[in-house]
Order: structure tokens, then C-alpha cells, then sequence
């Protein structure tokens, strides 16, 4: 068995070296006209700011091109891809083959990993694109637990999976609220970085709040609870995992950082001594729960059952 990888999604530039500390192995970033659902917004000095940070420090940086191109953005990916490459930037992560074509002809030794956040629900999909070029594949975050270490005993690349944070369930690439404010002759202003954090869809039934946000890449809508999967690593673990991802999105550096904290805590304690993992996991998984948002509930998403939101 080996150690994974705590893969975080910061806020800003700032949040690198104290998640760093906290236990992050490697960090996403990039900017949301080539990057889908970012917990931060990084322009390119950012990057690259994030990078030497992470480096000095021994760790990783990948930066997230998985957004859906369209015709008019795919002459600008060489360019961003050459832009990674002399950042020294450890990976790309990608969905749309036309980055990963780019990728060919720019930077042939960039290392890819490939991330829909849909699709990657079996061992021949993820096979098919290590052959393609990728070196890694995030999985669906609906895959269950039993599929999650099947796949990883027979994929030919490194495996993703999320282990804590909200799902997205659906994304427009129209600017459905924006559209409907504009409609009610208001204006309602559209940037990542000031997400509005009190837009919900309501579901009284079933007594579910959906955040909503808008950005470039168009309408997002997102799951009601947040993942936290910290007191049942241990299949993964035993499995070989190679990546856990934390993703910050709508959620404070505080809290990212203490979440960090508690996996780093419950992955090291695992290594040492099974049993103290299993004797402490239930207070880590308290102490998340203690900062958690209130209208943020936690669940273990579709790891142990077919979750319906």
C-alpha cells in the first residue's frame, strides 16, 4: 500500500503554504475561462505565484483546463498549454480531447489527467484515455465504493476520486439566472470570486437546498450535502487509491484548511496503525462536522448507496 496523494482546491495564492503545512500534497488552480467549477479564481501571475509557493515546499500544482470548449476558445489553448508548461506546472487536467490534441503538439511531456466528472465510471474508460495520453483518471463521483476498487485493480493510470465537498448536478453553459434578471429588467453581476452564496433552489419536499452560481462556463447548480467520506478510507486505502481530492468550492480557507487537517491526520494514522485509525476516525469525522455549514449536511454520496437528490 502506499500513501495517497490530499489533493486540495484553494481559494487564493494565500491558502498554498498553510494547507501545504496542513498536509496538501498538490493543489488544483487555474482560471475559470479554462477551468470548470474552481474553488479559486487564478490568473496566469497567480499560477504561477502558486507554483514556486507549492514547489518550495515539495509539492505539487495542476492546472484545470477541463472546461467545455467551443469553437471560439479552441486557438487559445496552445497558448494557455505553453503558458503551464513554463510555469512548470505538474499536470493538466482536461475533458474535452481538444486540449489533450494541444497538448500533443505543445507540450508533448506534460503529464494529463483526465476528468469529466461524469464519464469515468469503469476501468476500460479510464484504460481507453491512459492510452490516449492521460496519466490519470478522476472517477464519477457516482461510482460506489465496491466500483471504485475495481477499477483501480485493473486501470493502467492513476485514480481520483473526491472524498470530500459538493457535486455539481447540473451545468448550463447559458446564464440561465443572469437571463431571468435580465428578463426582470435587473442586473445581477457575474464573477467567480464573488459567488452568490445565498442563491438556492428549494426543494420542499424533500427539504434540500441547491446552491446555485454563475460564471463564464455558464449556470451551475449544485448537490445539497457535502461528501465526507474521512471515518471510511479504509477500502480505498487497502485498494491503492492514488488520489484524494477535498474540493473547496463555496466553502472558507478556514475550512479548508481544518478539513485538510482531519484527512491528513486520518491518513497518517492509517499507515502507522489500522487500529488507530479506527479508534479515532469517529472524533475526526465530529470535528468536521463541528465547523460544517448548518445548511450543509454531510453524507457519504453515492460510496455506500444510490443517493437521490
Amino acid at each position: 500500500m502506499k500513501n495517497p496523494e490530499i489533493l486540495v482546491t484553494p481559494l487564493s495564492v494565500e491558502d498554498i503554504l498553510p494547507l501545504a503545512e496542513a498536509g496538501a500534497d498538490a493543489f488544483v488552480v487555474g482560471e475559470q475561462r479554462y477551468g470548470l467549477r474552481l474553488a479559486g479564481e487564478f490568473n496566469r501571475e497567480q499560477v504561477q505565484k502558486a507554483i514556486e509557493l507549492a514547489h518550495s515546499k515539495g509539492k505539487k500544482v495542476y492546472v484545470a483546463m477541463n472546461a467545455i470548449f467551443h469553437n471560439e476558445k479552441v486557438a487559445e489553448l496552445n497558448d494557455y498549454i505553453r503558458f503551464a508548461e513554463e510555469a512548470n506546472a505538474d499536470a493538466i487536467i482536461f475533458g474535452d480531447p481538444a486540449v489533450l490534441l494541444a497538448a500533443r503538439e505543445t507540450a508533448p511531456n506534460m503529464k494529463l489527467h483526465w476528468s469529466t466528472e461524469t464519464t469515468g465510471t469503469n476501468w476500460y474508460t479510464c484504460n481507453y484515455w491512459g492510452r490516449k495520453g492521460a496519466n490519470r483518471a478522476v472517477l464519477a463521483r457516482e461510482v460506489n465504493m465496491d466500483a471504485i476498487v475495481e477499477i483501480k485493480e485493473k486501470a493502467e493510470v492513476e485514480i481520483e476520486v473526491l472524498v470530500h465537498g459538493m457535486s455539481c448536478m447540473f451545468q448550463s453553459k447559458r446564464s440561465l439566472l443572469g437571463n431571468y434578471y435580465e428578463y426582470q429588467g435587473k442586473v445581477m453581476e457575474i464573477e467567480n470570486r464573488k459567488m452568490q452564496k445565498n442563491m438556492f433552489l428549494h426543494d420542499k419536499e424533500r427539504e434540500n437546498k441547491y446552491p446555485i452560481f454563475e460564471d463564464e462556463n455558464g449556470t451551475h447548480i449544485m448537490s445539497p450535502n457535502d461528501i465526507c467520506i474521512i471515518d471510511e478510507l479504509q477500502d480505498m486505502l487497502e485498494a491503492g487509491v492514488d488520489s484524494f481530492k477535498i474540493d473547496g468550492i463555496l466553502k472558507s480557507s478556514e475550512y479548508i484548511l481544518e478539513v485538510t487537517k482531519a484527512y491528513r491526520e486520518a491518513i497518517d494514522l492509517y499507515f502507522k496503525d489500522e487500529e488507530l485509525y479506527e479508534d479515532k476516525k469517529e472524533e475526526l469525522l465530529a470535528a468536521i462536522e463541528e465547523i460544517q455549514p448548518p445548511n450543509r449536511p454531510l453524507d457519504t454520496g453515492f460510496f455506500f448507496k444510490e443517493t437521490v437528490y
